[in-house]
This record gives structure tokens, sequence and C-alpha cells, in this order.
């Protein structure tokens, strides 16, 4: 099971990347403000995370100096309060299928940062390195499919699914084609800053491990960012009002499953797999995207959702296969390089006791 444990935990949190978006654009299409949602979200996020942070991690042996608590400040700044912003504006001038379509750019983000900042390596000589390589160009095409093929409309299996707000089902049909051009622009912004965020994160936890605590110190940066933007866009008190609906539950799923548990259970898998293979599990958030529309709101599904969507599975599991050949790779080598190290131990150690004997002889 340890194995596969980073594989489940992925998989866990794509699930509830899933909900985030459904439960996000509900929130959204219900009135809520995008800037006053981001600072409640990840209010709640810290008050649920910074208790365990105390109790379990106050005697941690990594101290926290000041230019590494900039560093925090600053990531926070741009994977969860830049990029959750940006992403809720865009939500607001598209639809939740399109919301969690764009973001499967993360793997090709993810990647090309990687390589640069040195942390992913390819070799296109070896079978891992065409499998990782055709990956990200298929998951391109998947892209590519989902953002400028429809299809036709596939029956939505639920004919009076769940609605929230006003008009949600419709909400796509009546926005403007010049303001969902700006959503899918800023989509893509968002999904650049997230994969930036995961590639950055991976450095700091060299540097400061405690998981728990860096997590934690990210909601409470992104909490205070996040209240001085929404306070400089929206002093209407009314903005501000949660009550018993669908604010209020987007809030607290967002804010403890998302912010709070996700997060650390995101910064477990990039220390323990690295940023690439969390981001290439993107696309399983897109499938179950697509799933709760379908089941839950009874939204109308396009043919090239599905084979968009195929296509970024068949990208996901491209690169897993070479991630995971070349660990196998990397473990069969380790082994002959402690044998030689060995001999070349046994050797030095040969030559030295030679002119000790030779000593005692004369």
């Amino acid at each position: 099971m340890g194995a596969k444990k980073p594989y489940v935990v992925a998989f866990l949190i794509q699930a509830t990347y899933a909900g985030n978006v459904l439960l996000s654009k509900a929130a959204f299409n219900a009135g809520m403000s995008t800037f006053v949602f981001v600072f409640y979200r990840q209010f709640a996020g810290t008050l649920f995370l910074l208790p365990f942070a105390i109790v379990f991690e106050r005697k941690s042996p990594n101290p926290l100096s000041m230019a590494i608590f900039c560093k925090i400040f600053m990531l926070a700044f741009l994977g969860i309060t830049l990029s959750l912003n940006v992403y809720g504006v865009a939500l607001v001038y598209t639809s939740a299928n399109l919301g969690a379509t764009t973001i499967n750019c993360l793997p090709v983000t993810t990647f090309a940062f990687a390589v640069l900042l040195g942390m992913e390596k390819v070799n296109i000589r070896t079978a891992p390195g065409i499998a990782k390589v055709a990956g990200i160009v298929v998951c391109m095409a998947g892209v590519a499919v989902l953002a400028f093929y429809k299809g036709a409309h596939l029956k939505p299996l639920v004919h009076h699914g769940l609605e929230f707000g006003h008009g949600n089902r419709d909400h796509h049909d009546h926005v403007s084609s010049a303001k969902r051009m700006l959503g899918c622009f800023l989509l893509l912004v968002s999904s650049m800053c997230w994969g930036l965020w995961l590639v950055l994160q991976a450095q700091i936890l060299n540097i400061y491990p405690s998981k728990l605590a860096f997590t934690s110190l990210q909601c409470l940066s992104s909490a205070i960012q996040s209240f001085l933007l929404a306070v400089a866009f929206k002093r209407d008190l009314r903005d501000w009002k949660l009550a018993w609906n669908v604010r209020l539950l987007s809030v607290l799923y967002c804010g403890i499953l998302v912010t709070g548990l996700a997060y650390y259970l995101q910064t477990w898998v990039v220390s323990m797999k690295g940023p690439v293979f969390l981001a290439m599990t993107t696309p399983l958030c897109l499938i179950m995207t697509i799933l709760g529309s379908m089941f839950v709101l009874g939204e109308v599904i396009n043919l090239g959702s599905v084979l968009g969507g195929v296509l970024l599975v068949i990208s996901l599991y491209s690169v897993l296969w070479g991630k995971s050949k070349e660990e196998r790779m990397e473990n069969q080598l380790l082994p002959v390089q402690d044998e030689e190290k060995s001999t070349d131990l046994k050797e030095t150690e040969a030559s030295i006791a030679k002119p000790t004997s030779l000593a005692q002889n004369m």
C-alpha cells in the first residue's frame, strides 16, 4: 500500500477539487462576490489548519526565518490569492466544465516550469522520456479539442438536476463571446500561476519541510491578502453576508476540505513524487466535474468534452508510465552503484594496509 499511497491521495485531491469547481460556480451564480468568497474560504481553511499546526509542529526542528516566511508569503500570493481570484472571475464569465477543462493546461505549464528550473529531466533517447513528451503533446491535443470542438449534445442523464441561484443551467448560453474569450484567457493565467506555484512549493519544502506549518502559513498569508483585496473591491456589507444556503456550503467545503485538507495533502504528494506527478492527475478533476454536471446538475455535455477527456486520460497514463519506468531504472542502478563504491572502498583499504604491513615486517 505504501507505493500506491501517493496515487490514492492524488485521486482524493482531484475529487475534492471537482467538488470545489461545482460548488464555486454555484455560489457565483447565486450572486456571491468572487473576492469575498476567496477570503472566506481561506479564512475557514486557516481556522481549520492552524490548531493542528500549533499542536503537532510547535516543537518542529525546522526554524522559520524571516527569509523563509517572506518566500511563503509571496508564494501564497502567487498560487492562492492571485490564482483563485483570477479563476473566480473567469468562472463568472464561463462555465464549470470549461473551468475544469482549462485547468488541464496545468500539466503542460508545470512540466515546462519544472524543466526550466532543472527539477524535471527529459531524455528523449529513452522510452520513458518519449512517453513523457508524448503525454504532454496528447494533453495539449486534448485541451485543444475541449476548447475548439463542441460536437453533438449528449442527453443529460438527470433531467431535473439541482439548480442554485438563477439561470445556472443556461448561464453559459447568455455569456457574450467577448466575455467568454476573456474568461478563457483568465483561466489560462490562473493555470500558469498554479503550475508555477506547484514547482516553487517543491523548492521551499526542501528548506522548510514542515508540511503542516507550511500549509497553514500559506493559508494565513492568503487570508490576509484576500481580505485586503475584497475590502478594496466590495465595501457593501450585503456582499459579505452569509446565510444557510449554497454560499455557506461552498465556503465551508472549499475552506475546510480544499484549502485545509487538500492543500496539505498536495504538499505531501509534491514532496513525495514531485510537482509534475500531481499536475498530471488534473484530468481526473475534469472527468469527475463532467460526471458531477451530468448526474447532479443535469447539464448538457458536448461530444467534444468526452473526446477531450479521453485524450487527457491517455496523456495522464502516458506520463505516469514514463515516470514510474524512470524510477524503476534508477532503483535498479542504485545497487550497482553501491556495489561499485564498496569495491572501491575495499581496494582503498587494501592499498593502505600494504604499506602498514611492510613497515611492520621491517
